[in-house]
């Protein structure tokens, strides 16, 4: 029996544990922090041997092959081990793809992503298709492939995700668009953030499709130096394109393979210039699925948008609330502060990832009036704004920032949150911090 071992017991780590005790290997599950007790209790239920607030090397060392963890670097000690050991260290996508043969629509990019794939899988779903939507998002995909025999999987898929990948090939690929992110794990090297995230078309051949913006200079660019096998599909907002998808007077035109779909962009859910990237995407993605171009259009019409993402809250006062806590980098937030409309009192800050902050001046010189910090070291913030708005308070929880926000807004201004950070420093992660800012303002 072969013996598998998951290092974190979280979503993706128990889903693999459940999908590798159904496949008949010996499982083990080793977490370093703790183990959340709905976790636990699943592990307990699948009788799978598990440990928390440490690893047992002499318990690890001796797998087969293991499954890390999203949040694990590769230069973890542990890790380096196992890998000069000879052992396959590998992610959840890898390890769970070998035992479906669903059709998979594989979605990466630093921005963009998790619309991407909700509008993507409510697109499938409105068309009948029997389809699951996991990986960043939701579900474990792992449990998703030990529990049902989807024909199709909308994946969100990380770059750390893809780091750990061997033979994984999605028989379309998105890829939304690059901008400097998580260069704290790369060794604040760009290249090697590029090179992470283009792995999502390294094992595509001729009959698969990579769908990317044409707009975007970092992958135009990569793409000329390290060409890939499958079919380009690109999409622009700014020149007409013979094969894939782009925006004229207020129209997406999207051709593949000689056949063509016209849209209006008048009705789309979603608002904004990225929105309409996002569009182009999914409904690229439908199209090569054969999916009929009126479901398309009414599905473009009809979708809800993804939690934490330009969410609007509540009006009080004539003043409007905006969750954008999944704005976790620098680009989201220039996604936020571009679609703002009016003065804007915004709430920045958190773990910063190596973050600069100079594309967001000309914005906030524009739109923003007072700048509300939160996080637990806001220097970076103060240095690059101190300057340039009139009014700035630190803050070091959700319930003060909104009471600060709460009186510095007039009648016509916005709240926003958008922190450009990671939330770890005060939140679990960013749904906690989006649902404490929710909260929040309906307390106030």
């Amino acid at each position: 029996m072969q013996r598998l071992v998951v290092l974190g017991g979280g979503e993706s780590g128990v889903g693999t544990a459940i999908l590798g005790k159904k496949k008949g290997y010996e499982v083990f599950v080793s977490d370093k922090g703790k183990i959340k007790k709905k976790y636990k209790k699943v592990l307990e239920h699948f009788e799978i041997d598990w440990e928390d607030e440490s690893h047992t090397e002499s318990k690890i060392l001796n797998a087969d092959i293991v499954m890390k963890s999203p949040g694990i670097p590769d230069t973890v000690p542990l890790v380096i081990q196992l890998v000069k050991s000879g052992i396959p260290v590998i992610s959840e996508i890898e390890f769970a793809s070998q035992y479906t043969d669903a059709i998979i629509i594989g979605i990466t990019g630093s921005n963009g992503k998790t619309t991407t794939t909700m509008l993507t899988n409510h697109i499938c779903e409105q068309a009948g298709l029997h389809v699951g939507m996991a990986g960043n998002i939701g579900d474990s995909y792992a449990k998703m492939v030990a529990e049902n025999d989807f024909d199709f999987y909308v994946l969100e898929i990380s770059s750390f995700q893809l780091d750990g990948i061997v033979d994984f090939k999605p028989h379309i690929a998105i890829l939304t668009n690059i901008t400097p992110d998580h260069l704290d794990r790369y060794g604040y090297q760009f290249e090697n953030y590029i090179a992470s995230k283009f792995r999502i078309a390294m094992n595509q051949t001729k009959t698969d499709y990579l769908i990317y913006d044409a707009d975007d200079e970092v992958i135009k660019d990569w793409l000329k130096d390290h060409p890939v096998t499958s079919n380009l599909m690109p999409f622009s907002i700014k020149r007409e394109l013979i094969e894939g998808a782009y925006l004229k007077n207020k129209k997406i035109t999207i051709t593949t393979e000689n056949d063509t779909i016209h849209m209006t962009t008048d009705n789309l859910a979603l608002e904004g210039k990225h929105n309409l990237k996002n569009t182009m995407a999914a409904a690229t993605a439908a199209k090569l699925v054969s999916i009929r171009k009126e479901t398309i259009r009414e599905s473009i019409v009809n979708f809800q948008g993804a939690p934490h993402r330009l969410e609007k809250v509540l009006k009080i006062g004539h003043v409007q609330y905006i969750n954008d806590s999944k704005a976790t980098n620098v680009n989201a937030t220039y996604y936020a502060l571009d679609s703002m409309s009016t003065p804007t009192v915004w709430i920045v800050g958190g773990i910063d990832k190596g973050n600069d902050y100079k594309e967001l001046m000309p914005l906030v010189r524009e739109k923003v009036k007072a700048i509300i910090c939160l996080g637990l070291d806001n220097s970076k913030i103060k240095d690059a704004f101190g300057k340039v708005v009139d009014l700035m308070v630190e803050t070091f929880a959700m319930e003060e920032a909104i009471k600060v926000a709460y009186k510095i807004a007039e009648r016509g201004d916005t709240v926003l949150l958008s922190p450009a950070c990671a939330s770890f420093d005060l939140f679990e992660n960013y749904e906690d911090r989006g649902n404490q800012f929710k909260d929040a303002i309906k307390n106030l």
